[in-house]
This record gives structure tokens, sequence and C-alpha cells, in this order.
């Protein structure tokens, strides 16, 4: 009889231990899912800037993928103009209303911890994109935060593997003076940003370790901008004039700057005109258009629409509570919560 009760007590045990755990799991299912059946999901879309070239192709890329899929998702977008206290602002407005989950396109790199807790206070998920934080910590301190972006070195690779091939394939239209070193401008875009850092180094690099020597003949920040850009080239033109073979660019949009101002001295015209290497990084529509024409020499393609479909896809997922990168062709690098859209060259061949 004993024995009988104690197997009735172990079994009532058992049971209500499941029991509990079975309603920890619906609630812990309960909890992940923000999906409200027949009703879209919202999504806050906190973007650097509505007119930077790269930022208005996502832009454009998302506000296709709300089209394709008008009853799934809904996004609303905010312009931070650049600076990070609207986009701050934009970020308090956003948390008083309900969304989902928020796309930040991250302004001051070295202001993620703070953006990342005031999210993290409100429960809400977050996929930071393109503009990576200069460390990775503040995105790994929440569990629910994500970025999608590039590998930045990949980048300046590409560039310097596209001026290496053109080196050895036509070298007499990059070293006018025959002296086997490869001078060059170099305009960054802005100072202590991640992707400026790597794109810089790698680039030389990559052209130094394919036994290219190279002369920095001067670089400057032009902070991504056309007409910063152009100012600079402008300067810099007058002091270093016919000795320039080669200028590199951190992005296209401080690479059209340069083609400004080199049209402005009759040069990269297009045709017989002289012409000066220029390279830059995105492959925007207008700069395809330039290399096709001979005016640029390439760019590095960032595929702005592998980039948008892929966080469509990882917020549906997280709002749902499947595995983010569930339904995509990728997996995270080893930090565990990072995505890297690879790049690709964009010349015309030789």
């Amino acid at each position: 009889m004993i024995k009988l009760k104690k197997i009735l007590i172990i079994t009532l045990v058992i049971f209500m231990i499941n029991s509990i755990l079975t309603g920890y799991a619906e609630k812990m299912v309960m909890t992940n899912s923000r999906v409200v059946e027949g009703k879209p999901v919202k999504v806050g879309v906190l973007l650097l800037d509505f007119t930077d070239d790269f930022i208005s192709l996502i832009g454009r890329d998302l506000e296709e993928i709300q089209r394709r899929n008008i009853d799934k998702i809904e996004f609303t977008f905010f312009d931070g103009k650049g600076d990070q206290t609207i986009q701050d602002e934009n970020l308090d407005t956003l948390l008083k209303t309900h969304v989902d989950l928020i796309l930040l396109n991250l302004i001051e790199v070295k202001n993620a911890q703070p953006v990342i807790d005031k999210i993290k206070q409100a429960n809400i998920p977050v996929i930071l994109f393109q503009r990576e934080p200069i460390t990775i910590e503040p995105i790994k301190s929440y569990e629910k935060a994500y970025y999608i972006g590039t590998d930045s070195k990949e980048a300046g690779i590409l560039q310097g593997q596209i001026l290496v091939d053109k080196w050895n394939t036509d070298k007499t239209s990059i070293d006018k003076n025959r002296d086997d070193v490869m001078q060059y401008i170099i305009l960054k875009g802005e100072k202590d940003n991640l992707e400026e850092l790597e794109r810089t180094k790698h680039s030389i690099l990559t052209i130094n370790n394919a036994g290219i020597k190279t002369e920095e003949l001067a670089s400057t920040y032009a902070n991504w901008n056309r007409e910063l850009a152009k100012e600079a080239i402008l300067s810099f033109f007058l002091k270093y004039g016919n000795r320039i073979e080669v200028i590199i660019a951190n992005d296209d949009t401080m690479a059209e700057g340069v083609i400004d101002a080199l049209q402005t001295y009759g040069y990269n015209k297009g045709d017989k005109t002289p012409t000066i290497a220029v390279i830059g990084v995105d492959a925007l529509p207008s700069v395809q258009e330039l290399i096709r024409k001979g005016i640029m020499t390439g760019s590095v393609l960032q595929d702005d629409r592998a980039m948008a479909e892929t966080m469509y896809t990882m917020a549906m997922n997280l709002v749902s509570g499947k595995p983010p990168l569930e339904g995509t062709q990728y997996k995270f690098d080893d930090t565990g919560v990072a995505v890297r859209i690879p790049y690709q060259e964009f010349k015309i061949s030789d």
C-alpha cells in the first residue's frame, strides 16, 4: 500500500512538472511571436539620410517589398538627415507608437550602445544595417539585436583588385610617367567609420601585395559627399595635375564628385579625352553607366536588393518566433549576430 502511494505521488509530481513546462513553453511562443493574424507586421525604419544615394536604394527596395506583401508588412520611414540628435528624436517618436520591429541605419557608429539600450528597454527586436558600429559588443548586449551588412575589407580588396587587373592588362593607361609606381589620391568617407578604415587600408594593401609600388599624393575626408569630393579634387588637381594616375573613393557618391571635378579640367569625358583611373564602391546605377562609357574604371557592387530582402525575411522570422535566418542563404559570422552580404566587382572587361 505504501509502495502504491509513493508511485501515485511520483506520477502526480511528474504530471505537475509537465504541465508547468508546457505552460511555460506556450508562454515563450506567445512572447516571441508578435504577429497578429490578419494584420501586417509594423516596422519602423530609421534611415541615415533620405538623400544618401545607397540608402535611397534601400528605401526604394523596402517600399517594393511592401507593395508585394501589402497584407504582411508595413514600413514607416524616418529621415535622420545625417544628424544623430534627429535620429534619437525619431526613435523616441517611434517607441511611443506600436511597432513590432525596428530597422536601424545608425548615424553615429560610436553611439550604438545607448540607442540599443533604449530599444532593449522597450523589448522590441532590432536589425541594424549597412552602418556597422565601431564594435559589435552593443549588438551582442541585446538578445533581440542583429546586424546585416558587408565585410568592409572585402570592398577595399575588390577595389584594389580592379586596379591590379587594369595595371596588368593596360598598364600604360595608368602609369603615364612610366616610373612603375601607381601615384594615387584617396577620398575617405568619415573619420572613425569602420567602412572607411577597412576600404582605405585594404585597397592599397591589395595593390602592394600584387607587387605594384604605390605613392600617395594626397588623401582627405569627403564625408560620403559628392560636392565635398568635387571641391577636394579641384584643389588637389591644381597642386598635382598630371601626376595623378589613380583616384580611389570610399564610395560612388564621392567618385561621382571626382568625375565632376576632372571633367571641369577636360578629363574623363569619354572617347579620346585624357582619363585618370577612378574607382568607387556601391556600383550605383548612374556609376554603372559611367563605367560602361569608359568615364570611370570600375566600382564594387553593394547589393541593395539582397540586403533589403534579407532584412524583410529576418524581420518576419523574428516577429514570428522563428530562427532569424530561416529561409535565407546566409549564416551568421563568428560574432553570432552579424550577416555579411558579399560584394562583387563591377567593371567592363578590357
